[in-house]
């Protein structure tokens, strides 16, 4: 059984994370509840969990699928270098920026997730893994075959070529011989 890379998860968990913090935030601010510059705060923190969370890591065995759109972000990611490759600073930036969310009923379950793919990318620092960037691929195009450049000019099933019907100008050369034997049964 392979092993299992907790970075996926815990990307996929702050992802989530962060849009729950950021709906909780949009929640609290606009019903004016008590203590709503929390929910002002979540708002921040989950716009800017998004936008770090989006880009997804390049896996190990290099059967990744980037998002829609997520190159833009890889770029600005990856330009902040160890700081958001390293999934130690992930793990515990992400246990500080969920602290306040739990000040408020709205911002709570929120703050919770994202502790939780805190430590999940904690778990992830531990066995050693780091962010690496999804580049799109160059295609280099191969040479056509020859075969490709002229296409058959005779419509399938085609028989083979000892088989094949001879051109009707010698009308002589160009009868069909068959290859069995007819006899007449009488």
């Amino acid at each position: 059984m392979g092993q299992i890379e907790w970075a996926m998860w815990a990307n996929e968990q702050a992802l989530a994370a962060g849009l729950i913090l950021l709906t909780g935030g949009v929640v609290g601010v606009a019903g004016q509840f008590r203590g709503w510059q929390f929910a002002a705060y979540a708002v921040a923190a989950g716009a800017f969990v998004c936008l770090l969370e989006y880009p997804r890591s390049k896996r190990a065995k290099g059967t990744s699928v980037a998002r829609t759109g997520q190159y833009c972000f890889t770029v600005c990611v990856k330009a902040f270098g160890p700081l958001t490759r390293n999934y130690y600073v992930r793990a515990f930036l992400h246990a500080a920026i969920c602290v306040p969310g739990g000040f408020m009923l709205a911002t709570v379950l929120g703050c919770v997730c994202l502790g939780i793919a805190s430590l999940i990318y904690l778990a992830a620092a531990i066995r050693g893994e780091h962010w690496e960037p999804i580049l799109p691929k160059k295609e280099t195009r191969k040479p056509v075959a020859q075969s490709i450049k002229n296409p058959p000019q005779n419509p399938p099933p085609r028989p083979p070529a000892e088989l094949r019907r001879k051109q009707a100008k010698d009308l002589e050369a160009a009868a069909y011989d068959n290859p069995m034997p007819v006899t007449l049964d009488e």
